[in-house]
């Protein structure tokens, strides 16, 4: 296998699209918001990405098995064009961080990206009953339209920078004059958390513009609201003083 290996199942022809990345990090935030995004809109399939730099191994679902890859979706929602990028893995190593973003960049170029969104999500190391969309962004316009949709702009956060693709995207697609940003959903940064996809889609929403329905991503949030509530139970009944009648069976 070479260091990449392409396939190009589609090329339709997109008016001035956005990119889109969603791929696994904190608290999943990116790929869900992306899986979202495909779900709600026809998805066309125009790239299939595999590469060496993945880490080496297959995915299985009902027994069936697929090659670790990056997947580039066409999508036509309301009055723009998307391109959305997604997958189960981002790279096994540093270099392959970069050299993977240089082939997504490629695609990009191929289909006349104007702007890039990253979006992934920035732990905060506690449940987040409200959370907040933390922005970065490659120039100041950018910056000023964000966060006139409230994305939240703090001086040295996230704390230690934007690792992975959603980071590369921004300072390799600077470099190659493309205007970027990245939106980050408050989460835990332990558990998968829809609430926090759904916030950042909220943000996109008003930015691209898109027009997008959250009921199943509602409902995934409602889900994982049970399960945080199960969590916070059995640490409370882990945390709680023994009663006499606990004692009695202490040898």
């Amino acid at each position: 296998m070479d260091e990449f290996d392409i396939e190009r199942p589609a090329d339709p022809e997109l008016d001035n699209p956005v990119l889109i990345e969603g791929l696994p990090g904190v608290g999943h935030v990116g790929k869900l918001a992306a899986e979202h995004l495909l779900e709600e809109f026809d998805a066309e399939l125009v790239r299939r990405i595999y590469s060496e730099h993945f880490p080496p191994q297959v995915t299985v679902e009902d027994g069936r098995t697929q090659l670790a890859c990056a997947e580039v979706y066409a999508i036509s929602a309301a009055e723009r064009d998307c391109l959305v990028l997604t997958g189960d893995h981002q790279a096994a190593d540093g270099p392959g961080h970069y050299r993977l973003t240089e082939a997504f960049l490629d695609v990009a170029a191929a289909f006349d990206v104007s702007r890039i969104f990253a979006l992934g999500g920035v732990p905060t190391g506690e449940l987040v009953e409200t959370p907040d969309v933390i922005g970065a962004a490659t120039t100041d316009d950018l910056i000023e339209e964000l966060e006139a949709v409230d994305v939240e702009f703090r001086e040295n956060e996230p704390a230690g920078g934007i690792v992975g693709v959603s980071g590369l995207l921004l300072g390799l697609g600077e470099r190659r004059g493309y205007e970027a940003a990245c939106l980050m959903g408050e989460t835990s940064g332990y558990l998968v958390d829809p609430k926090s996809a759904r916030v950042v889609l909220e943000a996109l929403e008003e930015t691209v513009p898109l027009d997008i329905g959250y009921d199943s991503l509602e409902e995934r949030a409602d889900e994982m609201e049970e399960v945080v509530k199960q969590i916070q139970q059995m640490e409370q009944n882990a945390t709680a003083a023994p009663s006499e009648e606990d004692l009695r069976y202490i040898g």
